[in-house]
């Protein structure tokens, strides 16, 4: 590098690559002197492999450092959390590792939410988690967001429920109180909400109940958050609610129940299969397949496409109507003949999730018609949970002083400056008699003339007094 002196070039290539960061636009013809310059070396090197070069070194580091800020990251279809060889082992490890740790609380906070991430995926079982995490659930404490984030992340169906219940009832005493901010309350019921959302046998009937009224609370977050509770156990368990809180019963709502500890529900049919249709012969078959390429042939000769729509809202409307009349175990009797019949293509299936929402529509037998509009949790929860699952707020809080008043002042930028039209020709002259009368104290005023008088003066006096001020006013500003 020292041989280059006459180049107009940095000294070092560090600072060159700090330039072009800062201005690609710039710096290119420098940067291809250094390209042209690096292949120059490669030729040199070529003739002489066995002698070390630390130029080239150099060159080759500079130029791979700008390669990989223009390759573009390679997304992938599987998560590396996946694919680790024995999972539990691995978990029970870094658990250990955790609890003798003297690192900071930062590293800390990163070692459980990989333990938390593999429990929740590979639904281990790490009992000794809970009561470690536990201790760290107080409103004052640092990142305690993402310490309940581990908690509900480490969740799972096969955790047994007095395992999960401390973690719980410590996030309901801690969090959901009146003594705490809306904002500290919002965050406990949100993460009592995915702790139950994934193991729903933690949650008691009492705890539910209590939090159920909060759906009522004056802060807006607090009350929304509840309510959310409230809708995801009219999917989950309605009889769990109080008798008010249940809702309009529809099909779904009664067909919910919460498995026991280790119970599996197997079903011979695919739930919903009663729209479809049961295959057919092949004498059938074979005649719907002329029928269709019939009715192709004469739509080609038409030369003219005919477009039929039908919006998701009118076809769970028909299927609801058409399972109306089906009894329940006609239902299940044609759902397992369709399950064994034929093969389910992919609109097959859409027909079955339609049909599978229509129960949450569709009110019970007897019942009045429930809202049209289904929000479920449970189609949009995934593996991994994120922070604005336990962070959300329905109300934007309310800045502070500072906050809003810059916000007040960035929206004067545009706006003049208050004050005088006309100011001072000389910024140095003195001021006026009248200037001076505003600034001067009001103990040196009391007597004069002027403010003795001034309340005395009748109603006609001081509408006078007025009209002749703002006449004054106005010859002014029209100078």
């Amino acid at each position: 590098m020292s041989g280059r002196n006459n180049n107009k070039l940095p000294t070092n290539l560090p600072q060159l690559q700090n330039l072009i960061k800062r201005d690609p636009q710039s710096y290119t013809e420098e940067f291809l002197q250094q390209y042209r310059h690096y292949q120059s070396n490669v030729q040199i090197f070529k003739l002489q492999p066995d002698k070390p070069n630390k130029e080239l070194a150099e060159l080759v580091m500079f130029l791979a450092q700008k390669q990989k800020k223009k390759k573009r990251v390679e997304v992938f279809n599987f998560s590396a959390i996946h694919l680790i060889h024995d999972p539990q082992d691995f978990a029970e490890k870094l658990l250990k590792q955790l609890e003798n740790s003297k690192e900071r609380f930062e590293v800390k906070i990163m070692m459980m939410e990989l333990i938390s991430r593999l429990v929740g995926i590979h639904e281990l079982f790490l009992f000794n988690f809970y009561p470690f995490i536990q201790r760290f659930l107080q409103p004052h404490q640092r990142e305690v967001t993402k310490i309940l984030l581990c908690a509900a992340q480490a969740s799972h169906h096969l955790v047994p429920p007095e395992i999960i219940q401390p973690v719980m009832m410590t996030i309901a005493n801690n969090f959901v109180t009146d003594r705490n901010s809306g904002e500290v309350m919002t965050v406990g019921i949100n993460a009592i909400k995915e702790l139950t959302g994934r193991c729903p046998l933690a949650m008691t009937e009492d705890l539910l109940q209590d939090l159920a009224q909060y759906k009522g609370h004056k802060d807006k977050n607090v009350m929304m958050s509840a309510r959310a509770l409230i809708q995801l156990f009219r999917t989950l368990n309605p009889k769990m609610l109080h008798k008010r809180d249940r809702g309009k019963p529809t099909e779904a709502s009664i067909e919910a129940k919460i498995l026991g500890y280790g119970e599996l529900e197997s079903k011979d049919y695919i739930p919903g299969a009663e729209v479809l249709e049961v295959e057919q012969e092949d004498g059938a078959d074979e005649d719907g397949w002329e029928s269709a390429s019939m009715s192709e042939e004469e739509e080609e000769d038409d030369g003219e496409w005919i477009h039929v729509q039908h919006s998701s809202d009118e076809m769970q409307q028909e299927v609801a109507e058409k399972l109306k009349s089906i009894p329940e175990e006609e239902k299940k009797a044609k759902a397992a003949a369709v399950t064994v019949s034929r093969l389910l293509t992919q609109e097959d299936f859409k027909k079955i999730r339609l049909a599978q929402m229509a129960k949450e529509v569709n009110a019970a037998p007897g019942k009045g018609q429930k809202r049209k509009n289904v929000d479920s949790d449970d189609e949009s929860r995934g593996e991994l949970l994120t922070l604005r699952d336990i962070e959300y707020l329905h109300k934007k809080p309310k800045s502070d002083k500072e906050t809003r008043l810059a916000t007040a002042m960035a929206g004067r930028t545009d706006r003049s400056e208050f004050g005088k039209k006309r100011g001072k020709l000389n910024p140095y002259a003195s001021t006026t008699n009248k200037d001076k009368k505003k600034h001067k104290s009001f103990m040196m005023m009391r007597y004069s003339q002027n403010v003795r008088t001034k309340n005395k003066r009748s109603f006609r006096d001081k509408q006078v007094a007025l009209r002749d001020a703002l006449l004054k006013k106005k010859r002014m500003h029209m100078k």
